[in-house]
Order: C-alpha cells, then sequence, then structure tokens
C-alpha cells in the first residue's frame, strides 16, 4: 500500500480531548498505571499508550506528549470524563493534578507527502518538538500517520494556515489511518474485552516490556510470552455496502472473525489468525452482510 502519496493536508481532531497532568508525582503514579513507559515521554518523545481492567482488558488508549514540562494527554473526547474519573481515582494521594485543557488545546492531524520536512521532524516515531506554542511529534504508532500535533486551540488553524498546508477531511485521515491497520480506540477495540496484543499494541510501540508492574500487565505478559493470541485486527477491502461494526465474517460457512470501522471499501476486522491464510487460496472468499472483504497484512504486524 501507498501510505500518504498525497499533497500535505491538516484536519483538526474535535473528536480528541486534552488532559494535562502535572506536580511532582505525575509520572511516579502515572508509570503504576499506564501500559507504556511515562519515562520516555519527554520533550523530545511522545509515547501511545493504554489504561487497562485489572483482568488486562481495554479501557482507554491515548497519546502522551510533554510541553513545558506538563503531560499532555490526547484521548478519546467522548470518552474523556471517563479517562479523567480513572486516573483521578489511581492518583490516590500522590502529588499530582489533572485537569481538562480541552477547551484551551486541540488535537492536529498532519499528514501526506513533506509533511515531516515541513513540520522540521524525522520520520522515527514517537519524535517531538516544540511546534507553535504547542508540541508536534511523529506519530509514535507508525510514521505513515505522519505528524500529530497539540495546539492553542483558537490559533490552530492560523498556524496551519500560515505553513500553507491545505485543510483535509476526518474522512482522508480515516482512510489512511484504516489502509495503514491501525485501531482508533473503541471505535474498534470493545471497552473490558478487547486484548491489547490483537490489536497490534505490540509492533505499534504501545506496550513497554522492560518498565514495572501495571494495571493489566499480568494478562498482557502472559498474553506475550505463551503465544496467547488468536485473532489479529487487521485492514480489509470491502466489496459491497460497508458492514456495520459487529457484523460477523464468514468464511467457508464459519464465523472466523468480526467487522470494526470502515469508510470508502476500507476497513478493519478482527479475525482469526488460522484462517488469514485463506487469503492466498484460489476462489476464497469472506463475507460480512451483503458484502465480501479481503484481509491485507499490514507489513509492519509480526505474525
Amino acid at each position: 500500500m501507498n501510505y500518504q502519496n498525497s499533497p500535505p493536508r491538516y484536519v483538526i481532531l474535535n473528536d480528541r480531548g486534552l488532559l494535562a497532568i502535572e506536580g511532582a508525582e505525575a509520572r511516579t503514579f502515572l508509570q503504576g498505571v499506564i501500559s507504556n513507559d511515562i519515562e520516555k515521554a519527554t520533550a523530545q518523545q511522545a509515547i501511545y499508550a493504554a489504561l487497562l481492567t485489572a483482568q488486562g482488558k481495554y479501557l482507554h488508549d491515548f497519546f502522551i506528549a510533554e510541553l513545558n514540562g506538563v503531560l499532555l494527554v490526547d484521548c478519546e473526547d467522548a470518552r474523556r470524563d471517563d479517562l479523567f474519573r480513572r486516573l483521578s481515582m489511581y492518583k490516590l494521594r500522590a502529588q499530582a493534578t489533572i485537569s481538562d485543557q480541552s477547551g484551551e488545546y486541540v488535537a492536529v492531524a498532519l499528514f501526506g507527502d513533506g509533511i515531516e520536512e515541513i513540520c522540521e521532524l524525522s520520520e522515527q516515531p514517537g519524535m517531538a518538538k516544540p511546534f507553535h506554542y504547542g508540541v508536534a511529534y511523529v506519530d509514535p504508532r507508525h510514521s505513515g500517520m505522519g505528524i500529530r500535533a497539540i495546539l492553542p486551540r483558537e490559533d490552530a488553524e492560523q498556524i496551519m494556515q500560515g505553513l500553507n498546508i491545505t485543510e483535509g477531511s476526518k474522512e482522508d485521515y480515516d482512510n489512511l489511518r484504516l489502509q495503514l491497520g491501525l485501531p482508533d480506540g473503541s471505535r474498534d477495540m470493545i471497552i473490558e474485552k478487547s486484548i491489547l496484543l490483537e490489536n497490534g499494541f505490540d509492533e505499534l510501540h504501545g506496550v513497554d516490556w522492560n518498565k514495572g508492574c501495571y494495571i493489566g500487565q499480568e494478562l498482557t505478559a502472559r498474553t506475550k510470552h505463551r503465544g496467547l493470541i488468536k485473532k489479529r485486527l487487521v485492514p480489509v477491502v470491502i466489496q459491497g455496502p460497508p458492514p456495520a461494526p459487529g457484523t460477523t465474517i464468514q468464511w467457508d460457512g464459519k464465523e472466523v472473525g468480526e467487522m470494526r470501522s470502515s469508510i470508502d471499501g476500507f476497513g478493519l476486522a478482527l479475525i482469526r489468525l488460522e484462517y488469514l491464510d485463506k487469503t492466498t487460496e484460489a476462489d476464497t472468499t469472506f463475507s460480512a452482510g451483503d458484502a465480501s472483504v479481503t484481509p491485507q497484512k499490514p507489513d509492519w504486524v509480526d505474525f
């Protein structure tokens, strides 16, 4: 797949919220909560991470970047209050404060040919730098997704215009994301049910295997070391009407997977690994409702 091959564009991600975490013990309490190593989040590096249940099931995923010593958490706006509540609960008596900065800052996606040069960043996932009173960083999951930025809300449009970057659409962003095979929070992962490693968090740099304990670590580590992954989230090409999320995928009369989000003939699906090899067989058809779907194996996965 050609992940970019398009002019530079930006999209203001109004479906994202921003939380700020600061204080002497902000990192200490976060280290015992999230799946990634918070010490990796610096002014020069942003991270991708998740918050899990005690049983190791998905609750939230988010990006963390540092701006002027404050940790900014880029999360799903619709579930921002729930994340705020859970983090506040885990903070206990730690010397840290959590505040909602969604009214002051906004997340922006920048993608397309040459966007790294425009933002003066390399293609190293997570590489970050101060950027127009905010911060910009290469998407920590995959550099093919381009740049993410956290900018003052009232100035974001003007900053983008000053860089001569054309405004794109959320559909443009989703199309790129789906072709790459990257999940988009609770649109693609089921709260209190999904497992990180089924959704690519290992390869997408969302889990640190060398840090200390965190909530849900035991199941995550056991799944990794015992090779217990039986399903994977993969991109699919859709022919026919787009199947709704949750639609069963069938092969030869067997239920082999389930659809997630989709747009413009591309989607994501969670499919049992034993059936993914069937895509190489002649006359093989996977069906999802009234559509046929063809799984694609991204070049970044390890299975």
